[in-house]
């Protein structure tokens, strides 16, 4: 149970961005997928009101990764296939503790998962693999404004997500660690109270 949480925990984990278990230099620390997103993500969605110019940055981003190494895009589906597999194996036990809390992750893993497949990465490379010229200051073209829009929404659905995956994970081990200290302080109430004479 142990190594499953722990392989879980690390793997949404790196997929949310608080991969920082290995840092290369104080300066350079490796980023999870998603925490990466926000430096397109957090002009679109959190800056007010939505310029061009934001909007051209963060088209330059998904520019960048839609034309990046397939390798990168290999090794993101073995941590999620991984993820997968791992969850998919807590509910082998048959046990309710596995069934509510890695049942909800589950469903929570599959809907980022889905929501990647089926809409971020068609979006990226469909329509980010080639950016018009432009110069900074130039109006947004509007067939991409909505795209570039969803794709940050998308990416936030996906943050929440991976952040119930989360806390459901922190939940099981809590509710897990409280049945044990339960369980200890009964057997070890009724040992105190068979040593005491009547």
């Amino acid at each position: 149970m142990g190594i499953r949480a722990a392989v879980v925990v690390c793997v949404t984990s790196f997929l949310l961005g608080a991969w920082f278990f290995l840092p290369i230099t104080p300066s350079d620390s490796p980023r999870g997928a998603l925490f990466t997103h926000w430096i397109a993500d957090s002009l679109t969605l959190w800056k007010s009101p939505v310029t061009d110019d934001h909007l051209w940055t963060a088209a330059a981003y998904y520019s960048i990764l839609a034309k990046g190494p397939p390798q990168a895009l290999w090794f993101l589906a073995s941590v999620v296939v991984t993820g997968c597999i791992t969850i998919l194996s807590s509910l082998g036990d048959g046990q309710a503790g596995n069934i509510m809390f890695d049942g909800g992750s589950i469903f929570l893993f599959g809907v980022t998962v889905a929501m990647y497949l089926l809409s971020v990465l068609p979006s990226v490379f469909a329509k980010f693999s080639a950016l018009p010229d432009h110069q900074l200051r130039d109006p947004f073209p509007r067939s991409l404004r909505h795209v570039t829009l969803e794709l940050a929404s998308n990416n936030l659905i996906c943050s929440v997500a991976l952040t119930g995956v989360l806390a459901l994970q922190a939940g099981r081990f809590w509710a897990e660690n409280s049945d044990t200290d339960d369980q200890v302080f009964v057997s070890g109430e009724s040992e105190s109270r068979a040593k005491t004479p009547s």
